[in-house]
């Protein structure tokens, strides 16, 4: 008994041992207390490490959100990166500007060029033309018209003779290849009868034309054949003197630049249109520009420097613009990954204010910016290398990309809390201030339009809807009250009673309430942003999201694991 007591023992024991190796090596399920004690602690643990894969990926995303929003210098303490985009920046700000510069000075010669000639033409070709603004030349007898018809031929047929400038005739460019065309538009059928109140008036224009052309020599005699020209007056529209003119600005060579070859389009009106007895003179002038044939300046070589220049802003801007698409890409990335994780983890959505927070509206503009800038540059060099003569064109591009350029500065000021209350009250300021011009605009419209039609006639300033808003917005802001009131015809006396209702409702309505409240707008959000400042401001979700990183830039923190493979924009990574 002893013997099979022992066997038995030693049996029980072996059968514990392979239970207890099989619950270790295998695994089988169990229903027993111990069993559900050892399936526990596994899983405890597994949760546990996924809590802290959880809370280690939200601190990340707190921290690469963070990073986003920091300001270049937080950014190079974080991670030890220079602010090469900032510099870039800055360099940008300083080319554009010399490039805008030295096209300021060669498209300030070339209208210069352009004005002066105009106003030579003026005093070349009308008879007895003296400058006045206010007053224009006007004739008021036949043989007034005569008179100044054949002063503005015999002056352009002894031009050579008798102008400073260096000018030379365009032939085949008028009525059967004539040098200038002399043409007198009236109506086909014209019969006015004042004495009884009748009019026989067929309105299809005519124009008969004659050519003439200047001597070869000038010493020669010059012709008279275009005094035999007979005007239609009673049934006369105006008359037209058109011809072309040839002439070299050489004063860019002060510029180190080659001189263009331009040619004018000289066209004189005598109007008629009104048969008000007093026919209106005028002289209006076109210019284009073209490349010089074998331009020949001794003791001067060719320069490409202001070429090679504008190429080097160009490759800049482009540089730029991909930088900052870049960053526009990482922050609207940046969003999703935001908008995600408040959607997955806490079943809430992000509001669209704190979406917009990623879109970096500078970069927007400096994006502008650099498009602007690198289409004004290749006209640029089209113009210095005479393939074009778009000035005003490229003067618009350059000079909007350079007040972007300029007015981008002040992004990197709002990194600085006493230099931001500019961007914050206009930012606070900026919707009620839309509503109040939207307001304020249909009454300032209603008094143009009024101003226009009863005012129109009898004063010079309300002649047309874009000099009545000009001279309203100069009484808006205190300028040329007194001329106003005082240039307002008395010809009528129940205008000119309108006309003061008109001026003393309009001025007392915008100065002393429209405008005193548009300035009130303003104070007011100034005042908020002021008091804001004292006391504790409203919070976003995105901002509160983020303050609860409390890794400061020098932390080390943000110091991550480097890229593997490198790009272009890794030395330009903030």
């Amino acid at each position: 008994m002893a013997m099979a007591s022992s066997d038995y023992n030693r049996h029980i024991s072996d059968d514990d041992n392979i239970t207890e190796k099989d619950r270790l090596l295998t695994s089988v399920a169990s229903y027993g207390a111990n069993a559900c004690v050892a399936d526990q602690r596994p899983a405890d643990l597994e949760g546990s490490l996924l809590q802290q894969q959880l809370e280690h990926e939200e601190e990340e995303l707190r921290r690469k959100m963070k990073y986003f929003f920091m300001s270049p210098c937080d950014k190079y303490h974080a991670k030890g990166r220079k602010p090469y985009k900032l510099g870039l920046q800055l360099l940008k700000i300083v080319i554009v500007t010399v490039q805008l510069v030295f096209f300021g000075l060669s498209n300030q010669m070339v209208v210069t060029f352009k004005d002066e000639n105009t106003e030579a033409f003026r005093y070349i070709f009308l008879k007895d033309y003296q400058y006045d603004p206010d007053s224009p030349l006007a004739v008021h007898t036949q043989s007034e018209v005569y008179d100044h018809i054949n002063y503005a031929i015999d002056q352009y047929l002894s031009l050579a003779n008798t102008s400073v400038g260096r000018y030379a005739y365009v032939p085949d460019v008028g009525v059967n290849g004539s040098a200038l065309t002399l043409c007198q538009h009236y109506y086909k059928k014209g019969h006015i009868d004042p004495v009884n109140d009748t009019f026989d008036i067929d309105p299809h224009v005519i124009t008969d034309c004659i050519g003439v052309n200047p001597p070869p020599d000038p010493t020669a005699p010059l012709t008279q054949d275009y005094k035999n020209f007979t005007l239609k007056f009673h049934k006369l529209i105006n008359v037209t003197i058109e011809f072309q003119l040839k002439a070299i600005n050489l004063q860019t060579i002060i510029n180190n630049e080659i001189p263009d070859c331009y040619t004018f389009f000289i066209a004189i009106l005598l109007d008629n249109q009104a048969h008000s007895g007093r026919v209106k003179i005028s002289l209006q002038n076109q210019a284009t520009i073209q490349e010089c044939r074998d331009p020949n300046i001794s003791g001067h070589a060719d320069s490409y420097a202001r070429v090679a220049f504008d190429v080097i802003v160009a490759v800049v801007c482009v540089l730029s613009l991909l930088l900052c698409g870049r960053s526009i890409l990482r922050g609207v990335l940046l969003q999703h990954e935001f908008v995600q994780f408040f959607r997955q983890r806490l079943a809430r959505t992000v509001c669209w204010g704190d979406r917009m927070e990623f879109i970096n509206g500078w970069y927007i503009l400096l994006i502008v910016s650099d498009v602007l800038t690198i289409i004004g540059s290749f006209i640029k060099i089209g113009i210095e290398s005479k393939g074009n003569a778009s000035y005003d064109l490229c003067a618009i591009l350059l000079g909007t990309s350079t007040l972007l350029v300029w007015v981008g500065v002040i992004r990197y000021l709002t990194f600085f809390q006493k230099y931001n209350i500019l961007i914050v009250t206009l930012r606070a300021a900026f919707p009620n201030v839309i509503r109040f011009c939207c307001c304020a605009a249909a009454i300032y419209m209603g008094y143009c339009f009024c101003g226009w039609i009863v005012l129109g006639p009898y004063h010079v300033k309300f002649r047309s809807l874009s000099t009545v808003s000009e001279c309203l917005f100069s009484l808006i802001n205190g300028d040329d009250m007194f001329a106003t009131f005082s240039e307002m015809e008395h010809s009528s006396t129940l205008v000119w009673v309108f006309s003061q209702v008109y001026l003393y409702t309009f001025i007392s309505l915008f100065i002393y309430m429209v405008l005193s409240l548009f300035i009130a707008l303003i104070t007011g959000a100034y005042d908020t942003i002021m008091q804001q400042t004292q006391e504790q401001s409203h919070v976003t979700e995105l901002h509160a999201f983020i303050a609860q990183c409390t890794d400061t830039p020098c932390s080390g923190k943000f110091r991550g694991a480097e890229p593997t493979s490198c790009s272009l924009f890794c030395c330009f990574d903030q």
